[in-house]
C-alpha cells in the first residue's frame, strides 16, 4: 500500500466520526425552532397580549364556576345569546339523540354519515331562514372555507368588506376569483368596486351581517340596492345575528327587511342555536347541491355528531315556535349600554348584544378583566391580533338569560375597576 493510500485510509474514519449524524442535525433543527417559538411567545407576553385560558368547571350559562374562584361567577363573555346552551329541553334532546343514534358516525356524509337526523335539521334551518335548501358543516369556519372555491372561478369577482371575519378571508383566499376589498361598511367604495368589476361573469358581495369585534351591523339595505343595480349577488355571515336579531330572530336580513335580496347565508350552531358546534349554508338549491359534490370541508370532514344535531334541532324548533326569547334581548342590551355610557365608558357598536368596552391598551384590557373576575364577573380582554393594534377592548356579551340584577352587578364592577385604573373618574 502506498503512503498516500495509507493516509487516506486513516483519515476517512476520522471524517466519518466528525461528520454530524442525522439525529444530531435533527436535534439542532428542533432546538433552533424551539428558540424561535419561545422568542415569539416572549414577545407576546411582553406586549401584554398573552391569551390565558381560564378553566370553567360547570356547564355554560349566565352563572358559571371558574377554577380558582370560590363563588359562582357572572358570565358576560359567551356567545350564548339566548341562554340555550344549558336549556333543559335542548340538553334532553341531545341525550335522546345520543341514546338513539350513538356518539358519532365515524364517517363523512356521502359515505355512510348521513342520518335522518341531519336531513331534518337541514330542512328546519332552510325553513327558519326561508331559503330553498341547507347544508351542514362541522363549523361555520368550514362553511366559509368551503363556499367560495366552489361558487367562484377565475372569471368571477368577490367584493369583501375589509373587516370581515377571518374565516371569510381564508375562504376567499382559496378561490381563484378576482378579489376586491372595500372599506368597512362604505357603500361609496363598494359601488366603485362594483363598477371596477363589471366585466366579471359573476360577482359576489360578501359581508358579516354583524361584525363580531365591534357589534356594528352591516348596511344591508344599501348593499342589496347596489348589488341589484350592478347585477351582483349578496352573501352574509350571520353567526352573531341568527336567533335573536329581527322580529322573529331570523337575523340581520330580517332586521333590515332584505330577506328576499340576500342570496346566500352562512351561520353557526355554536352560538345562539345551542352553543355546541356546527355551521351551515342556506341558499338556492343548485348551490347547495353543488356544495355537496365539491365542497372540501364537507366531503372530507366527519358528520356532525348526533347529540350536537339533536341539541341544535331543538333550539331551532323553540325559535320556530316562539319569538319571545329573541325579543327579550333588546331591553337588556340597552340597559347595559346606557348605564355604561352614563358612567363614562366608550361602548362601540350599536344596539347589539356585543358591547365592546373600548380601552385602547392591551395590557390595561388584560388587567381590568382579571380585576373584574375578582369582583365576580367573567369578561376577557381582546387585543391584537384579534383586533387591530391600539384597539384593545373588553367585549361584553349580553344574554337573554341575564337578569337586570346581573347586568347592574356587571356595570358596578366595571365602574369600580375603571376608577381603579383611571379609565373613568
Amino acid at each position: 500500500m502506498s503512503l498516500g493510500k495509507a493516509v487516506r485510509s486513516l483519515v476517512r474514519p476520522a471524517r466519518v466520526v466528525l461528520r454530524p449524524s442525522a439525529s444530531t442535525r435533527s436535534y439542532a433543527a428542533v432546538a433552533e425552532a424551539r428558540a424561535v417559538l419561545e422568542g415569539e411567545l416572549d414577545g407576546i407576553r411582553a406586549a401584554g397580549t398573552w391569551k390565558a385560558e381560564r378553566i370553567i368547571t360547570s356547564k355554560q350559562g349566565p352563572q358559571i364556576n371558574v377554577d380558582g374562584s370560590q363563588s359562582r361567577i357572572l358570565n358576560f363573555c359567551a356567545n350564548n345569546y339566548l341562554g340555550l346552551s344549558s336549556h333543559p329541553e335542548v340538553v334532553q334532546a341531545g341525550i335522546d339523540a345520543l341514546k338513539t343514534y350513538g356518539a358519532g358516525l365515524s364517517s363523512v356524509r356521502f359515505i355512510c354519515g348521513t342520518q335522518d337526523l341531519h336531513k331534518n335539521l337541514e330542512q328546519k334551518l332552510a325553513e327558519f331562514h326561508e331559503r330553498e335548501d341547507c347544508i351542514l358543516y362541522a363549523s361555520c369556519f368550514d362553511a366559509n372555507a368551503g363556499l367560495f372555491e366552489v361558487l367562484l372561478g377565475p372569471d368571477d369577482a368577490v367584493l369583501s368588506d375589509e373587516l370581515n371575519h377571518a374565516s371569510i378571508i381564508d375562504g376567499i383566499r382559496l378561490c381563484r376569483a378576482k378579489r376586491l376589498r372595500y372599506k368597512h361598511m362604505d357603500l361609496s367604495d363598494l359601488e366603485n368596486k362594483l363598477k371596477e368589476s363589471q366585466s366579471s361573469r359573476m360577482r359576489l358581495v360578501v359581508t358579516d351581517g354583524v361584525f363580531s369585534m365591534d357589534g356594528d351591523v352591516a348596511p344591508l339595505k344599501g348593499i342589496c340596492d347596489l348589488a341589484e343595480q350592478y347585477g351582483a349577488m349578496v352573501f352574509i355571515d350571520e353567526c352573531h345575528a341568527t336567533g335573536f336579531l329581527g322580529a322573529r330572530g331570523r337575523g340581520t336580513d330580517e332586521l333590515l327587511g332584505v330577506m328576499d335580496k340576500v342570496h346566500i347565508v352562512n351561520s353557526t350552531l355554536g352560538k345562539a342555536l345551542g352553543g355546541a358546534a356546527g355551521g351551515y349554508t342556506v341558499g338556492p338549491k343548485p348551490l347547495i347541491d353543488l356544495l355537496r359534490q365539491r365542497s372540501r370541508p364537507y366531503l372530507f370532514s366527519n358528520s356532525l355528531p348526533p347529540p350536537v344535531v339533536g341539541c341544535a334541532t331543538k333550539a331551532v324548533e323553540l325559535l320556530l315556535a316562539s319569538n319571545e326569547i329573541a325579543q327579550s334581548m333588546t331591553a337588556k342590551t340597552m340597559r347595559f349600554r346606557n348605564n355604561m355610557t352614563q358612567a363614562g365608558f366608550t361602548i362601540a357598536g350599536s344596539a347589539h348584544p356585543i358591547c365592546p368596552v373600548m380601552l385602547g391598551d392591551a395590557r390595561l384590557a388584560s388587567l381590568m378583566s382579571d380585576d373584574m373576575l375578582k369582583l365576580g364577573v367573567y369578561v376577557i380582554g381582546f387585543s391584537y391580533p384579534v383586533v387591530p393594534k391600539g384597539k384593545a377592548r373588553i367585549r361584553v356579551q349580553i344574554s337573554a338569560a341575564h337578569t337586570d340584577e346581573d347586568i347592574d352587578h356587571c356595570v358596578d364592577a366595571f365602574i369600580q375597576t375603571g376608577r381603579k385604573h383611571g379609565v373613568i373618574s
